[in-house]
């Protein structure tokens, strides 16, 4: 467990997630669904049982290029970090792909620094993860900042990726290299 604190001084707590996490788990993606446009999902869509999250948290475990990150405070998640790897193919397995996912309420407090630094320090250290990449929406200037101060760059641009109530959105596609 790793102790650091937001810039207004509250502490949060990172951890790995446990099977018994996985009700709290799901309760935080179905949350956040309903606070944020910019996830892969919508409000209503995070449709994961909790036999099926305990699955997917041993195995996320149990693998050296995978990972999941709880960002607590006090006993609440307020963050989640991932870095999702494919196994199945030897010419991507060096690839690993960010996810972080912060409820409003604590947003703009330093909790993506935090995990974005955690993550990263892991990926240089699991001895497979060479590269780490990311989508992020082209509307998002709070995260595409974040990603380019822990040296992220843009390897391009999805034109109308996202479709939202009648528009299209563009994503941008980063990456950073691990030395």
């Amino acid at each position: 467990m790793i102790i650091d604190k937001t810039k207004n001084g509250i502490e949060v707590k990172l951890r790995l997630p446990e099977e018994t996490d996985s009700k709290k788990i799901i309760e935080f993606y179905k949350q956040v669904g309903k606070e944020t446009t910019y996830l892969g999902f919508s409000d209503g869509e995070y449709q994961v049982t909790e036999e099926q999250q305990s699955a997917s948290i041993k195995e996320i475990n149990a693998s050296r290029n995978n990972l999941m990150i709880l960002a607590m405070v006090n006993s609440a998640i307020v963050g989640i970090g991932t870095i999702s790897s494919n196994n199945k193919r030897m010419k991507s397995k060096h690839v690993g792909v960010l996810g972080i996912v912060i409820k409003a309420e604590y947003c703009n407090m330093g909790i993506g620094s935090i995990l974005m630094d955690y993550l990263i320090e892991w990926c240089k250290s699991n001895k497979e993860t060479a590269k780490i990449s990311l989508t992020v929406r082209r509307d998002n200037p709070v995260a595409i900042a974040l990603y380019e101060k822990f040296g992220f760059e843009t390897e391009g641009i999805l034109k109308g990726e996202t479709y939202i109530n009648g528009r299209y959105f563009d994503s941008v596609v980063m990456a950073l290299m691990i030395p």
